[in-house]
Formats: structure tokens, C-alpha cells, sequence
């Protein structure tokens, strides 16, 4: 054995090699620049402390938050065609289809799953940005109807975390179809009597905020979400006047009567039982959630 290049050499080099840090070991906060640990971010829902600052999440951290014990059952949702325009514009549709799906681990923007929330069955459908911006295409449009009918059959409130730019450029017409038929599908649980609850994260605009996200029978909205159909520096360079202090927030939006209230994460899953429970004529269950849920109730009546 030669100890020189067995014992020596080993000690030599750890004396001068730099320790690797982990890339994801700190958060910055994009408001302040606050840098927070990030073990102390996700302990405390994704939400940067101090600054008070929602952090986009994924859908599956969305259904690990809202689901008792972080279990349920996915909703399979259907098969569609795979860029049927055959679109291109810098780069292939069908390659940037395939970067989304590698980045994400999903097939497309919609994740759909059922199961208890406050020990209350619920089906709750989740867009995720991180997907192509949660862009509604054919496969958002048809797994938001397969979440509506999950409820339907299941006879569960449905709720929905809305967050996306808009339609999907990519599939044109066929995205703009999407928005009819999912008006359908929440007509269809009216109908049923069936509670249909909207959560506005950041951010939720275009073609979504102009069909299902704006249909339910109560709005709420993270703290800060921007909320609106075209964005502020859209509406500010067409009309060519400077828009008033945290216009299209979530905050300014409650003011004008848009959205019924703006929840804390970690208020949401309390909240959203709460209100269901009041929908369905459920057993009350005393939860923190009962003032939020006492001014929107006062807030209908009047």
C-alpha cells in the first residue's frame, strides 16, 4: 500500500476543498430581500416570516396543506391531443410540453384530488404555475370538468386554487373553448346545490379570471395576489395614467367588493371547511376560521 497516496494525499485535499453548499439552503424574500432559512419557510406553510410574503407553491404542496394527514386519492383525469395545432413559435410546442413535464413531474397545469379536509369529503382541484405558467389549455379545461363531476358523484363541496397567466397561446381556439365548458360544469353543480369555492392566488389573470375563477359562490384570495384580467403595466400603457397603490392586489380588490375575503395560508384550510360545512348544513366544528367566516356570511346578507 502507498501511504503517501492512501493517508496524505486524502488530508491534503479536504484541507483545501471548499464545503459544497446546497443551492436551495436560503429563500429570498422577493419583496424585502429578506434571506430566510428555508427549513423555516416550509415549516411555516411557505410563507417567508417577518414579511409575511405567500410564496408560489406547487399543486401537490397546495393538497398536502388543504388534505387531513396529507393523504388522498388522485383523480385521474382524461387523455387529450398533444399539440393538435402543431405549434411553434421560438421552440416546439411538444418540446416545451415536454420541459414542463420534467420540471413538474405532472402532464399538464390541473392536479385534481379528493378526500377530507376538517374530516369533511372534498374534491379540490389545483393550478399550478410552475406548468407553463398554469396556462388553461385542453387539458386544464377538461381536468377542471373532471374535478366538477368527481364532486358531483361524490356530492362534495369542490373547491379550486386558481393561479395562472391565462389561456394557453399554444392551442388557440381550442384553449378559448375551455372557458365555456367549464361555466357548464359549474352550472351543472348549482344545480346540484353543490358549493363551489374559489381560492385567487398569485397570480390569477386573463381567460381564467374571465371564466371559472370569477364563478364561485365565495372568492377568497391569498394576501398579495394579483388578481385582474390584463396586467397593470398593460392597463397603465393603454389608458396612459398611473394606476392607484396595489391596484389588482388582493387587498385592494376585497375593498371594491370583488373578493369576499383575503385568508392567511394558514387560515385556508380552516376557512374553506368552515364555509362548506355551512353550504352542505354539516355539524359545525369550532374552528380560528369563525370570524373570517362570520364577515363574509354578514357580508351576503346585507
Amino acid at each position: 500500500m502507498n501511504w503517501i497516496s492512501e493517508v496524505v494525499r486524502p488530508k491534503i485535499k479536504t484541507l483545501f476543498n471548499k464545503r459544497e453548499t446546497p443551492d436551495n439552503l436560503w429563500i429570498k424574500c422577493p419583496e424585502t430581500g429578506q434571506v430566510v432559512f428555508h427549513k423555516d419557510v416550509e415549516a411555516n406553510q411557505w410563507v417567508i416570516p417577518g414579511s409575511n410574503h405567500h410564496m408560489r407553491i406547487s399543486a401537490t404542496q397546495r393538497l398536502q396543506l388543504m388534505f387531513d394527514g396529507a393523504t388522498w386519492l388522485d383523480v385521474a383525469l382524461p387523455e387529450v391531443a398533444v399539440d393538435p395545432l402543431k405549434f411553434r413559435d421560438e421552440k416546439k410546442y411538444i418540446d416545451r410540453l415536454k420541459d414542463a413535464r420534467a420540471k413538474t413531474g405532472q402532464q399538464d397545469a390541473f392536479k385534481v384530488g379528493f378526500g377530507r379536509v376538517e374530516d369533511l369529503p372534498m374534491t379540490i382541484a389545483v393550478q399550478d404555475f410552475g406548468f407553463m405558467g398554469g396556462s388553461l389549455g385542453m387539458a386544464a379545461g377538461e381536468a377542471f370538468v373532471k374535478g366538477a363531476e368527481t364532486a358531483l358523484e361524490k356530492k362534495t363541496p369542490y373547491v379550486l386554487f386558481a393561479g395562472s397567466g391565462g389561456a394557453r397561446m399554444q392551442e388557440g381556439i381550442l384553449s378559448l373553448m375551455q372557458m365555456p365548458r367549464t361555466t357548464v360544469a359549474i352550472r351543472r353543480l348549482r344545480d346540484a346545490r353543490l358549493p363551489y369555492i374559489v381560492v385567487l392566488t398569485n397570480p390569477t389573470t386573463g381567460g381564467v379570471t374571465a371564466s371559472y375563477a370569477m364563478l364561485g359562490d365565495v372568492h377568497l384570495a391569498e394576501p398579495g395576489a394579483l388578481i385582474g384580467f390584463a396586467g397593470p403595466r398593460v392597463i397603465e400603457q393603454t389608458i396612459r395614467e398611473k394606476l392607484p397603490d396595489g391596484f389588482q392586489r388582493a387587498e385592494y380588490l376585497k375593498e371594491h367588493g370583488m373578493v369576499d375575503a383575503v385568508v392567511h395560508r394558514h387560515e385556508l384550510k380552516s376557512t374553506i371547511a368552515r364555509l362548506s360545512r355551512l353550504f352542505t348544513k354539516a355539524p359545525a366544528a369550532e374552528t380560528a376560521a369563525a370570524p373570517v367566516v362570520a364577515e363574509i356570511t354578514a357580508a351576503a346578507a346585507e
